[in-house]
């Protein structure tokens, strides 16, 4: 058949059947063929969408967020590589194509819920994660070369290749702006794998539509069964979610949500109420006052003056609620993530923090804590740093020379800090890290020394023994004011007890936390090992 005569709908003599049933569609072959180019823009989005996902999701469970990336990416993109390979003998490109993006719709949307269940029921659950991976990634290898193989046989050769590798890079920024902004914030992983897996489908449904392969209306379908499935899966999302989350914890999941920084969730059981983060246990109702009385009041009894109290992080609003029984005039929390801090300002788990976030001396900023403190100038009578365990290297910055730096610039002349620092017993070479961190930073009153600091610990039955340390001036200064009523650890006779380490608990030799070094990350991850 001629180009003339495809354009006039026309037949030629010898046109075969098949040949019949195209020519309504070649007739107006320019709108199908910008639906598939369309097509492309769709599924270069959902690939790099199941890549985030997977990298989220591994973060989430497993963390480290840049380990888990990498090895992500790098197994996706390699997987990717093969399914180009494979490409090359692949005799049939339009079944080959439609089958893909109908096995992609399925395995890509029913990823972050097999993620989760995995975790929970297979060990190791990396085989899963890095199969998944690897399978998502030969199918997206796949698409680009059959995509130019169908373009081409219908004819569209003029920068065909150009205008596809234009509208895949296209999909995948899309995507990759989106992703952070707007779908893990609306929608959620497991939410956001389904809308993406019928993304998919719904590609698959168009590309049998206008190629019609052989075997195109069982395939029909199969995509129309597993569209139902994923627009049932989103309307009870919920359920899922709820269900794939009570797999990884002991009590009921009562909130699970994705922010742009985190996966948060929060379980209860009776009265015990415990938050995790990524995963990671943050606290436990039953004896997170141990904790946060012990971070708290010994700096809060020791500073000169308390004016102006700013805690950094305790996004949960524990530490302030503290820090709130003392008679200060402002308190300044400043904590990265909105998502927790409005969680907590919440009644039903306001009753946690005392209902610290509506007293009207409390300030909450929304900001990274390390750029926070370089941004401004005010100074503070106390500050309190109740950060995450420096799990990640963008954890680990926190608890760098640099940032204590910068914490003692914003410290009053008579102020005291507090610091958690973790594990003495389980990783103490992480903790004298920081305590040695902590002393190498500058001291603003004597200039060319070191910051003073007192180490202490008490038991945390959650998280065994758990270190803390007073720094700047006032950290090995006599308490100047009683402790306050109410609390259930914390006695004036106690602090003799939490700054005794035993012999085996007893300071050695560890490296300094810089932000080219980062020994810190080493130490943690190598004492926590050892426990596992």
């Amino acid at each position: 058949m001629s180009g003339e005569t495809a354009q006039d709908g026309a037949l030629s003599p010898g046109a075969s059947a098949a040949d019949d049933r195209d020519a309504p569609r070649r007739g107006g072959v320019a709108g199908a063929d910008r639906l598939l180019l369309a097509g492309v823009f769709l599924i270069a989005a959902s690939g790099l969408a199941y890549e985030l996902i997977a990298g989220a999701a591994a973060s989430y469970l497993l963390g480290d967020s840049v380990t888990q990336y990498s090895l992500v990416i790098g197994v996706f993109m390699t997987a990717m590589g093969v399914g180009a390979w494979i490409s090359r003998y692949v005799a049939a490109p339009e079944a080959v194509f439609c089958r893909s993006q109908l096995a992609l719709g399925v395995l890509g949307g029913a990823s972050a819920p097999l993620f989760y269940l995995a975790f929970a029921l297979v060990e190791p659950f990396s085989v899963v994660l890095f199969g998944v991976v690897f399978a998502l990634g030969c199918l997206s290898g796949l698409e680009i070369p059959l995509m130019m193989r169908i373009l081409q046989a219908r004819g569209v050769t003029r920068h065909a290749l150009s205008t596809v590798l234009t509208l895949d890079y296209a999909g995948a920024l899309a995507a990759a702006v989106a992703f952070p902004l707007l779908i893990v914030p609306w929608l959620g992983l497991l939410s956001a794998s389904l809308v993406f897996g019928l993304m998919n489908l719904g590609v698959a449904w168009l590309a049998l539509e206008i190629l019609q392969p052989e075997g195109a209306r069982r395939l029909k379908r199969w995509a129309g069964l597993a569209i139902a499935a994923g627009v049932l899966g989103l309307v009870f999302s919920e359920r899922l979610i709820g269900a794939a989350e009570a797999s990884l914890y002991q009590d009921e999941v009562v909130t699970a949500l994705d922010t742009s920084y985190q996966r948060l969730v929060v379980t209860k059981r009776g009265e015990r109420t415990r938050l995790f983060l990524d995963g990671a246990l943050q606290f436990d109702s039953q004896d997170e006052h141990r904790y946060h009385e012990a971070l708290a009041h010994p700096a809060m009894r020791r500073a000169e003056r308390l004016r102006s109290v700013l805690i950094l992080g305790g996004g949960d609003g524990m530490a302030a609620r503290e820090a709130l029984r003392y008679p200060i005039e402002r308190l300044v929390l400043v904590d990265l993530d909105p998502a927790v801090t409005r969680l907590f300002s919440e009644a039903r788990f306001a009753a946690l923090n005392g209902a610290a976030f509506s007293d009207p001396r409390v300030e909450i900023i929304h900001a990274d804590a390390f750029t926070w403190l370089a941004e401004g100038e005010e100074r503070f009578d106390v500050i309190i740093a109740d950060l995450p365990d420096p799990r990640t290297l963008s954890l680990s910055k926190l608890y760098s020379r640099a940032f204590y730096a910068r914490l003692a610039d914003r410290l009053e002349a008579g102020g005291a800090a507090a610091v958690q620092a973790g594990a003495p017993y389980y990783a103490p070479e992480a903790y004298w890290s920081v305590i040695a961190t902590l002393e190498s930073a500058p001291n603003a009153l004597r200039l060319g020394e070191g910051m003073p600091v007192t180490p202490y610990a008490v038991w945390v039955p959650s998280f065994g023994l758990w270190g803390f340390a007073l720094a700047g001036p006032a950290a090995r200064a006599a308490p100047k004011r009683p402790l306050p009523e109410g609390l259930r650890m914390h006695t004036a006779e106690s602090w003799a007890a939490m700054t005794h380490f035993t012999q085996d608990l007893a300071r050695r030799p560890a490296e300094i936390n810089t932000l080219r070094g980062h020994a810190l990350l080493r130490y943690h991850r190598e004492g926590w090992a050892r426990h596992q």
